[in-house]
């Protein structure tokens, strides 16, 4: 699953969760975040994003990953 320009960024990893796949936190600032997204298995990064969005940061604070 590739991220598009103006997708939702929390629907995107939810829908990466519900795929049992797994993200994490590569980065963070004040204002922004980029999201490192990764195989089923947990193993290579297919994607990230990098994402201003205020609900993806209240979705990620203090959360380092989908595990």
């Amino acid at each position: 699953m590739m991220v598009v320009m103006g997708d939702d960024p929390v629907a995107a990893l939810l829908r990466w969760e519900d795929a049992g796949a797994h993200w994490a936190v590569i980065d963070r600032h004040a204002e922004s975040v980029t999201v490192g997204l990764y195989r089923c298995d947990g193993g290579e990064e297919v994607d990230r994003f990098t994402s201003d969005d205020p609900a993806l940061l209240e979705f990620v604070r203090g959360r380092e990953s989908s595990f």
